[in-house]
């Protein structure tokens, strides 16, 4: 029986069997593929609440896309309306379907990080992707299947969320809700984190290869969590991503980096253990500063990266409620002022472990980083997507209590030689301001040379000292 009169077809659960539901009719469409049993705590029959009503998990569809998938749940309201709740590496979406107020952009205009008005307000476009889906489950309000396509443009104001989909060639469809969490949803009937360990990259029995298929070396993943690895031992990328492990691309003969935190190495954060999925090389366009980041993970929690940097550490998060942004040197996040600090190019150099989305060397992120005090906030831009991460600095000692000495494989990296020339030449203004003042421009200009020769050596050491790293 079909819960929602909007439904138009449903997964059997037991022999994937796919039944449409026309004019009163039901006819057999053959069998859908499965859905890949990943991290999420959500299941068919999952409730909660959203402003004041109830509501059930009844369908959900899988859609996969170039650099990973998503989940997409059909859910129903107890006053009979429907909505979807989007499921991405632990974020969280809650809609509805809402008349199109106007005319609306065509899907090859958007690009992300721009601005654009809808319903009278501004939102800020986060992601433009066409996915195709991958597998199905339950109930769902329109017919789908293997090699079905989904072009949608995601965007974003605060916590508001916003999906255009381009899927009808004759109309776009307009999704208005807002980010959530689990707990402000109330959620109740979810997987416990042995269900998802126990379930997670499998398709009914069948278990992901853990061993890189190119070499043989074994591979730090978790399957169903992650959808790519890249072994350390010869560099190839390995999809994870379905039943079995595959080899996306031959590893290049690129030199082996060493890391502060090993890839496997478990930390104690706040009462759960997390693990060291992947590490990342990076650095600026011109290779002066560089810096290593590593993702986070334990069952059931939201992902939790540690940058490690010239000057110490930090620990970071993917917002899921944005910053306000004028599009230039100030955004707004929690009633503060950030200020733009840097803007630049950040290129991935080295990459090993495992992650939630298809990293390779070379890739290329536009990144913009604004301050208050001690707290940064780092919008990232790609052809694809944007996101917001909030870092918050994080002493060594910290780091040690987590991971336990014998995780640190090496201490920090020293300063950088541009980091300590910055300190120098703000020193010598300070201490020679008044004087400069006064002294003609002959003595200026011999401060100025004076201060490249103080910061150009450093910038060289750098660039070198990144090179033999």
């Amino acid at each position: 029986m079909f819960k929602s009169s909007a439904s138009v077809m449903a997964v059997c659960e037991f022999c994937r069997t796919t039944l449409l539901k026309d004019l009163g009719s039901v006819s057999n469409l053959g069998k859908m593929s499965e859905v890949l049993e990943d991290y999420s705590p959500l299941q068919i029959g999952s409730s909660g609440r959203r402003d004041e009503r109830a509501f059930t998990l009844i369908g959900r569809i899988q859609l996969t896309y170039s650099a990973g998938f998503w989940n997409e749940w059909y859910l129903l309201f107890d006053d009979g309306t429907d909505g979807w709740l989007s499921d991405a590496s632990g974020q969280y979406a809650l809609t509805v379907e809402r008349k199109t107020g106007g005319a609306l952009p065509q899907f090859t205009e958007l690009l992300p990080g721009r601005p654009l008005q809808v319903y009278s307000q501004l939102f800020t476009i986060c992601d433009v992707r066409t996915a195709r889906c991958t597998g199905g489950q339950g109930e769902l309000p329109f017919k789908v299947g293997p090699g079905w396509e989904a072009r949608v443009a995601d965007l974003r104001a605060k916590d508001r969320f916003l999906t255009i989909d381009y899927s009808d060639p004759a109309a776009a469809r307009v999704y208005v809700g807002e980010a959530v969490d689990l707990p402000g949803l109330s959620a109740q009937l979810l997987r416990d984190p042995d269900a998802i360990s126990d379930a997670a990259g499998r398709f009914h029995g069948k278990i992901a290869a853990l061993n890189c298929p190119s070499c043989g070396s074994p591979l730090a993943a978790v399957t169903g969590i992650t959808v790519q690895s890249l072994c350390p031992s010869c560099h190839a990328q390995i999809d994870t991503s379905g039943a079995t492990a595959a080899v996306l691309a031959a590893g290049s003969s690129v030199q082996a980096v060493h890391f502060t935190l090993e890839l496997g190495a478990h930390a104690t954060l706040e009462g759960r253990s997390y693990t060291v999925l992947g590490a990342l090389r990076r650095s600026d366009a011109d290779g002066g500063s560089v810096w290593s980041e590593y993702l986070l993970y334990a069952p059931g929690q939201e992902f939790i990266w540690l940058i490690e940097t010239a000057e110490g550490w930090q620990r970071a998060r993917v917002l899921d409620r944005w910053p306000e942004w004028d599009g230039a040197a100030n955004a707004v996040f929690q009633e503060r002022n950030f200020t733009q600090r840097f803007s630049y190019e950040a290129i991935v150099s080295f990459a090993a472990g495992s992650f939630n989305w298809r990293v390779a060397v070379g890739d290329r992120t536009r990144i913009i980083e604004f301050a208050h005090h001690d707290t940064q906030l780092a919008a990232e831009i790609t052809r694809e997507e944007m996101t917001w991460t909030r870092g918050v600095p994080l002493p060594l000692d910290q780091v040690r209590a987590w991971f336990g000495e014998q995780a640190l494989a090496q201490l920090t990296p020293h300063p950088s030689y541009r980091h300590t020339a910055h300190k120098m030449l703000i020193a010598l203004a300070v201490l020679n301001f008044v004087p400069l003042i006064a002294a003609p421009a002959t003595t200026i200009a011999y401060s100025l040379l004076a201060a490249l020769g103080i910061y150009l050596p450093a910038y060289y050491l750098d660039r070198l000292d990144a090179q033999t790293r």
